[in-house]
């Protein structure tokens, strides 16, 4: 028989939900700008520009979130330096958005893109992963 095990720890519900929204719109982000690379329609320069800003709305609540949290409990500090790399590459990102459509998207902003992205990916894997961990003990 399964026992479930506690989490090793655990981040706050609201906390959750900002941190919902660099995950979703920084890959969103990246697919507007492959889109853009295959059609050259300006519309996907200008959708990939807002959903990073969305993302760095919402993501700078749930950087400042985890921060106390790794201060607060002295566990690893892999989740806020994933989220502040995801953060500063957004950042620079929405910089080199805010040129022409070609200039903004090339291969500077598809790299930034793509680091943001994974940086985000691997930063929710490991602070939403964490809830469904599942000890494979036998209960006697």
């Amino acid at each position: 028989m399964l026992a479930p095990t506690a989490a090793p720890w655990r981040i706050h519900p609201l906390h959750g939900v900002l941190l919902a929204f660099p995950v979703a719109l920084f890959p969103a982000a990246l697919a507007a700008d492959l889109t853009y690379l295959g059609s050259a329609e300006m519309q996907w320069s200008n959708m990939a520009a807002w959903a990073i800003t969305g993302a760095l709305v919402f993501g700078a609540p749930a950087l400042a979130l985890s921060v106390f949290a790794a201060l607060r409990r002295r566990a690893t500090w892999a989740y806020p330096l994933l989220l502040a790399l995801a953060w500063v590459a957004g950042l620079v990102n929405a910089f080199q958005h805010s040129q022409d459509a070609w200039a903004s998207v090339g291969i500077g902003g598809l790299l930034l893109s793509l680091v943001s992205s994974g940086a985000v990916l691997a930063a929710g894997w490991l602070a939403l992963g964490a809830r469904s961990v599942v000890a494979r003990e036998t209960v006697r």
